[in-house]
């Protein structure tokens, strides 16, 4: 199970970096000091979100190095596999939170909150939904 934790882990990181690693330029650009308060506000709760995605998501790699050899796999295992959830949460918080400022930004129209909705209700759909629906209807009992 370590090995196939680790591979999902590494799609995860690799997003979740470049995300954040675009994040943090936006502070540096001219447009950020035009920004609102409230959009400065959701820039800076989206760069801690993804600092603390990305810190959950590269955990279980260090966690196995630090434990590697000492006979605690199945407890690293579980430990990562959290470690790896509470990473998707925040990249999910991430994500929402860029893609409401990018549209705020860019369009300042009403239906903002709505899309940005609707594209949270498809990310936890493909992210939570269906595997638990596949788990929940593929295990044996």
């Amino acid at each position: 199970m370590w090995g196939e934790l680790i591979q999902e882990v590494r799609v995860a990181q690799t997003g979740v970096q470049i995300l954040f690693g675009f994040l943090l330029t936006v502070v540096f650009t001219p447009v950020y000091r035009t920004l609102t308060d409230t959009n400065q506000t959701i820039y800076i709760v989206t760069v801690v979100m993804g600092a603390c995605a990305t810190g959950a998501l590269i955990g279980p790699v260090s966690l196995h190095r630090l434990v590697s050899g000492r006979r605690v796999k199945p407890q690293a295992v579980q430990w990562a596999s959290r470690l790896t959830f509470v990473g998707l949460v925040l990249l999910l918080g991430t994500m929402t939170c860029a893609l409401l400022l990018i549209l705020r930004v860019a369009t300042h129209d009403g239906f903002v909150p709505w899309l940005v909705g609707a594209v949270v209700l498809w990310y936890m759909l493909c992210w939570f939904v269906l595997p638990l629906w596949t788990r929940r209807r593929y295990t044996s009992r």
